[in-house]
């Protein structure tokens, strides 16, 4: 019959894992109170290429303040601001 080995030497789990220290709140961190809708080159930070909404683990926003990043770059796109499909 067959026999499975205990040696997987592609696996993932082997290698050690170098953990990256969490990134800090850009609005904390530069103690802006408004996270402002009209501030479209800001925004841009928090967007992908294909203009998604990036999440949280990659934007390193706190809780609070991707919420309202979120929020505001929706009515961006509202108002004409930000586009809602790349060019």
């Amino acid at each position: 019959m067959f026999s499975r080995s205990n040696n997987r030497s592609n696996s993932k789990t082997q290698g050690a894992r170098i953990k990256e220290l969490p990134k800090a709140c850009h609005y904390c961190v530069n103690n802006k109170v408004v996270v402002d809708y009209k501030d479209s080159a800001t925004l841009r930070k928090f967007v992908s290429s294909y203009m998604k909404i990036a999440p949280r683990r990659r934007s390193g926003l706190c809780a609070k303040h991707q919420r309202q990043v979120a929020g505001a770059i929706k009515r961006a796109r509202q108002a004409s601001l930000m586009p809602f499909i790349p060019k």
